[in-house]
């Protein structure tokens, strides 16, 4: 099963443990992650279920390039890493 990772950041305001996931896509791997605590939605995803600006996400350490439909493949054995974006300079 593939393992939704969520920031460490993140659990200081929401429970958030690391979720085995049985999904071939980021969207499905994100709605199986978000189950367990549907507050995790809000904070990842917009309204219109796109990925939120400040949220980067990595599967396999590899930064996610569809950030709107969520179709990146999930591998039975991936990691998928949720964590806020940094900006600044």
């Amino acid at each position: 099963m593939a393992t939704v990772i969520f920031t460490q950041h993140l659990a200081r305001f929401l429970d958030c443990p690391n979720q085995p996931v049985c999904a071939g896509t980021l969207g499905a791997a994100l709605d199986e992650a978000c189950r367990v605590n549907p507050n995790l939605r809000a904070y990842v995803l917009d309204e219109q279920g796109h990925l939120r600006r400040h949220v980067a996400v990595f599967i396999d350490g590899r930064r996610v390039r569809d950030r709107r439909e969520l179709s990146d493949l999930v591998a039975p054995d991936s990691t998928v890493h949720v964590l806020q974006a940094l900006s600044g300079g």
